[in-house]
């Protein structure tokens, strides 16, 4: 089928203004985005429904594709690769590079998205849950850890859990330094335009920059690798500007309501002393009209002879006449 149709990519939800936040995703958004071709997103938030049960997939015509390489060559059949015009020494680079982020890098991705458990507990969980509909909710996350432990176990194999974390991390900062080198202060990874690099790059840097992480510690890493930041930004704001201007006016209007709460918290301690004041002025008010009209009478004090000592000097005696309650007829 010719590319003036058309393709249809469909990937898990996004968020944080990203069009999706799984990194095979956004390898393949970015990917077909780059080629400069038509293509529609179609979110799907159950992949049990698609043909091998897993996201994403991308559809042309009679042509259905599950992975990144797949997209990747068929792109260059059709002659729309964001690669065409690299150099041959190019092209080794970015190979090299492609598979220097996926043997370094995608490790302690899944470490700090899955097996992570703070990261776990209090971001990746809640949010696929959240996601995905019943009963799948409960099944989905957990292959997803299986899978996360397979790839790190590949790597780290019977180390402690400080000695994993430690060598994934390592590697991976060590990833994210020659990356911030290799880019320098270019655009991107080969100048002035995307290739399969870029989109690889931000596939897997813009959900670890941009996810808010309960143990953020490879996040603090990459935010100190300023122009890798200015990368994620640069392609997010250029080729999906639509999802950063959306959560970007969802984070404002979220400031705006902080704010206002802020203000009525702020107001609490005078709020609390004009009740206050306000209810002695009601009461002085209330005392001073019950002497006025009668039904509160001071009277002299006298001696308490039982217990040997006078009362206080001024008394108050509340005046309820039963009797004229009982008799309301009754003349004095």
């Amino acid at each position: 089928m010719s590319l003036n149709h058309p393709m249809i990519v469909e990937v898990w939800p996004g968020d944080w203004g990203l069009p999706s936040v799984d990194l095979e995703c956004l390898k393949i958004l970015a990917l077909v985005k780059f080629s400069g071709k038509e293509f529609k997103i179609k979110v799907c938030k159950n992949p049990y429904w698609t043909p091998k049960s897993t996201l994403p997939v991308v559809s042309h015509g009679k042509h259905v594709f599950h992975d990144y390489d797949e997209v990747m060559s068929y792109l260059r059949i059709k002659n729309v690769s964001p690669d065409h015009g690299l150099s041959t020494v190019e092209e080794a680079d970015c190979l090299a590079y492609t598979y220097m982020v996926k043997e370094k890098l995608f490790p302690a991705l899944q470490y700090i998205w899955w097996l992570d458990e703070k990261n776990y507990a209090g971001l990746t969980r809640p949010w696929y849950c959240k996601v995905i509909p019943f009963p799948f909710n409960f099944y989905y996350p957990q292959r997803f850890v299986s899978d996360a432990k397979k790839t790190v176990e590949a790597v780290c194999e019977t180390e402690t859990i400080s000695e994993i974390e430690n060598k994934l991390y390592s590697d991976a900062e060590k990833c994210l330094t020659s990356l911030s080198v290799k880019l320098g202060e270019k655009d991107f990874m080969f100048g002035s335009h995307p290739t399969s690099l870029d989109a690889v790059v931000f596939a897997y840097l813009a959900p670890l920059l941009k996810a808010p992480f309960k143990n953020p510690i490879l996040q603090n890493h990459l935010k100190s690798c300023t122009n890798l930041q200015k990368l994620v930004s640069r392609i997010c704001q250029r080729y999906f500007p639509l999802d950063y201007q959306a959560f970007e006016h969802k984070r404002k209007n979220e400031g705006i309501k902080s704010n206002l709460s802020s203000d009525v918290d702020s107001d609490y301690p005078h709020k609390t002393r004009n009740t206050i004041v306000a209810a002695l002025i009601a009461t002085f008010a209330m005392t001073g009209y019950a002497f006025m009209v009668g039904l509160v009478q001071s009277f002299p004090p006298w001696p308490l002879a039982i217990l040997g000592e006078p009362i206080p000097t001024v008394h108050l005696k509340l005046l309820w006449d039963w009797s004229r309650m009982r008799n309301p007829h009754k003349r004095e």
